[in-house]
């Protein structure tokens, strides 16, 4: 039997334990807080309400991340891209050789930020770093042990870093989540983050909102006014500028909803109005949130540093970069990814591309 560790308990990680556990897979959990998962590891038991029913049995619920990811050959990471650092600090002494970690989503530069950490230790062991495009599902948590699943996606595209270890993901991943698709490399799931296009610029044009109501509206088909589309649009052009630098053909937005959701419509805000796995999903009821601590830094940032590294404008992305910095009083662009943090500052575009396909810099 596969053995995976779900490293978060969120809303994410909770649906995605349960799911895999419905799967007949080996599912341990790791949250860092006992409070979120106390229910859980008593009971060892998640329930899934939405789009699947039903109550599933994992292995095991633990706040120790050592004792999480013994023995498990695939580590699954949900939690918020801006913990990557730090949950591979705390994993890597505790790595086997063989082991596969998955970023769900890497959101920009993921894989490579791990694995520069892994290598920053000196950690030997011979492990697969890699990461999704996006995360499966459209959920949300109710309780500590309860997860809703408001929309499972058609397809995600996962990708080794580097790429030549991908037929050996393969493998793994035909067994764990028919979901999963394989993608050429990183910088495929790397900059297809629609995640960019859609949470940080919605939220802060819906700010005022989201601080009057504590978010009660929804967030997309209600926070996604043609406006605010025409921006969202914006926004996902220059992602899609930057991404075909390096030789790879973006999927844009509009074409995502299809692809993951097969929905269409002529513009963007039909589309997003037609995709009925939006429907019950509501707005942050704080604008500090994920959508903005999580996208604008892991997001927005490192794919306007690649842009500034191919000599690309991206003003709206900027933009929205320089209002999360006003509102929230944070210098996203000193915490977030960039060229040089990622290790790529000096290198060419023909060195990382060796890099992402072959690990060699």
């Amino acid at each position: 039997m596969l053995k995976v560790a779900v490293i978060g308990a969120g809303n994410g990680g909770q649906a995605l334990a349960a799911y895999l556990a419905m799967r007949g897979i080996d599912v341990s959990l790791f949250n860092r807080s006992f409070r979120r998962i106390a229910p859980i590891i008593q009971s060892r038991r998640i329930r899934l309400e939405g789009e699947v029913t039903g109550v599933f049995k994992i292995s095991f619920a633990t706040t120790r991340i050592d004792e999480a990811i013994k023995g498990r050959k695939v580590i699954m990471v949900v939690v918020p891209a801006f913990a990557h650092r730090e949950v591979a600090e705390k994993m890597a002494p505790f790595l086997e050789d063989g082991q596969i970690i998955i970023l769900n989503p890497g959101r920009t530069g993921g894989a490579i930020e791990v694995r520069r950490v892994l290598d920053r230790l000196g950690i030997s062991r011979k492990v697969i770093v890699a990461e999704a495009q996006t995360f499966i599902f459209a959920s949300r948590m109710a309780n500590p042990g309860v997860a809703r699943i408001m929309r499972i996606k058609n397809a995600v595209p996962v990708a080794a870093l580097p790429a030549k270890r991908n037929d050996e993901l393969k493998e793994v991943l035909e067994q764990m989540m028919p979901e999963f698709e394989l993608a050429p490399n990183v910088v495929y799931t790397s900059f297809n983050n629609i995640g960019a296009v859609f949470h940080p610029a919605v939220l802060i044009l819906n700010a005022a909102r989201i601080e009057t109501t504590a978010g009660h509206f929804q967030f997309y088909l209600e926070g996604i006014s043609p406006s605010v589309a025409k921006v969202l649009e914006k926004v996902d052009s220059e992602r899609c500028r930057v991404m075909e630098q390096f030789g790879v053909e973006p999927l844009t937005a509009k074409e995502w909803l299809n692809y993951a959701y097969d929905v269409i419509g002529s513009n963007l805000y039909e589309a997003i109005h037609n995709n009925a796995g939006y429907q019950g999903i509501y707005a942050p009821p704080s604008i500090m949130n994920r959508y903005i601590l999580e996208d604008v830094p892991m997001s927005l940032v490192p794919i306007s540093s690649f842009g500034k590294m191919f000599n690309l404008d991206t003003p709206i992305i900027d933009a929205v970069v320089y209002l999360a910095n006003a509102m929230l009083g944070r210098d996203f662009w000193r915490e977030g990814r960039t060229v040089k943090s990622l290790g790529l500052e000096g290198r060419s575009l023909k060195e990382i591309l060796r890099y992402v396909e072959e690990g060699e810099l």
